[in-house]
């Protein structure tokens, strides 16, 4: 905390303009728009390899946060404030930072494969500011951000090590899903269990809950696309690969809006909800656009 009183002695309108602005870039629909960019239009493994980073990272940075049950920082200490802005967004408990784990995922993958030093050195900047801004918000302490960082950057390491196995043997497809989608399973129903006990409350069950559902949906839509679907992400025209972009992201984003006012607010209907997002991504609007690009080549 006193590392937090420091900061917050720092600050100025400016500066939680700026702060604010920075932190948007670990919000977890850029993390979406960017896996469906490179999915559906350009690079289709390092799409993978983010997703995998990505929701493996957020299934244990969900259980923390439930087993920890640490609150934020001005719950911690009444007499610390958070700007203002940022509070809003700052939902569920406080360790470990989900903002920081997801801009450790993003850029984290794209240091990882990125072949000049400049472009590396960038993209470590990004993720490094994205947690600082956490701290200068006020809304995470360092041991939130350090942890969140050192275990997204550890399960990245983990899945670029190891992606000759996940992403271009596909003899070890369904033992990789399968495993992933008990390892989400065991989530929801760790949740679901500290509720029911009264150790935590709904909407706590209910951030990993969500995870579960995003890790099902991941491991059922990467099986179903390599096994059966295996679509090719180009088209004949940058003009066509700008329309299939905007198109799915805006159905997506209505998926994200409407959907869940269709199947109810409930802990299984949050699950749904985000498995169901994920398919779309993985499955669905994939299966639409290449059925349509045979048509057209007919």
């Amino acid at each position: 905390m006193d590392f937090l009183r420091m900061l917050s002695d720092l600050r100025t309108p400016y500066l939680d303009t700026l702060f604010q602005w920075i932190t948007y870039f670990g919000q977890e629909t850029l993390v979406i728009a960017v896996i469906c960019a490179l999915y559906w239009c350009g690079n289709k493994r390092l799409a993978y390899q983010l997703g995998f980073s990505y929701y493996t990272a957020g299934l244990l940075i969900q259980s923390l946060k439930i087993t920890f049950r640490i609150p934020r920082p001005w719950i911690l200490d009444p007499e610390f404030t958070a700007v203002e802005s940022a509070v809003p967004a700052a939902t569920g408990y406080s360790f470990p930072s989900g903002h920081t784990q997801a801009a450790t995922a993003l850029y984290g993958s794209f240091a990882s494969v990125s072949r000049k030093l400049w472009q590396k050195a960038l993209f470590v900047c990004a993720f490094l500011l994205v947690a600082f801004s956490r701290m200068y918000l006020g809304v995470h302490t360092p041991k939130d951000v350090l942890v969140s960082m050192a275990i997204t950057l550890f399960f990245t390491w983990l899945v670029w090590y190891f992606r000759p196995v996940l992403l271009d043997e596909k003899k070890y497809t369904k033992v990789i899903a399968v495993t992933l989608a008990f390892i989400s399973f065991a989530v929801s129903i760790y949740a679901l269990t500290l509720l029911r006990l009264g150790t935590i409350e709904a909407k706590y069950a209910s951030d990993c809950c969500k995870a579960a559902g995003a890790g099902l949906g991941f491991a059922a839509g990467f099986f179903i696309e390599r096994t059966y679907l295996d679509f090719d992400t180009k088209t004949k025209t940058k003009w066509a690969q700008s329309i299939k972009l905007v198109f799915g992201l805006a159905v997506t984003l209505l998926l994200k809006i409407y959907f869940p006012a269709l199947i109810g607010k409930s802990m299984g209907a949050k699950m749904f909800e985000y498995f169901i997002l994920v398919i779309w991504v993985l499955v669905i609007y994939p299966y639409f656009f290449s059925r349509f690009s045979l048509r057209r080549d007919g």
